[in-house]
């Protein structure tokens, strides 16, 4: 009983990991939101303090390299993707 309680607790901390949220940023004078888990917006946040620039910044060149025919939120976890394939030091 005690382990079937335990992957309770363990599968209950990986749902409350998975959390998406909604974000609102200003890109270009313009205010868009968007929806991202905790573990990428935070992945956001270090890769814009380990470029010395602002997260919205960050956001804002992401938004402006982006496919048309993909969505915000999508870019967002695919530039963190290949931030974290590259060594989380190089740029995508």
């Amino acid at each position: 009983m005690r382990d079937f309680l335990e992957s309770i607790r363990q599968v209950d901390c990986d749902v409350n990991r998975l959390m998406i949220r909604k974000h609102s940023a200003t890109l270009h004078g313009h205010r868009t939101s968007f929806s991202l888990e905790d573990e990428f917006w935070a992945e956001l946040k270090t890769i814009s303090a380990s470029r010395s620039m602002s997260l919205a910044a960050l956001i804002s060149e992401i938004d402006d390299h982006r496919s048309r025919d993909s969505n915000l939120s999508s870019a967002l976890r695919l530039h963190v993707l290949s931030w974290a394939k590259a060594g989380c030091g190089g740029r995508p």
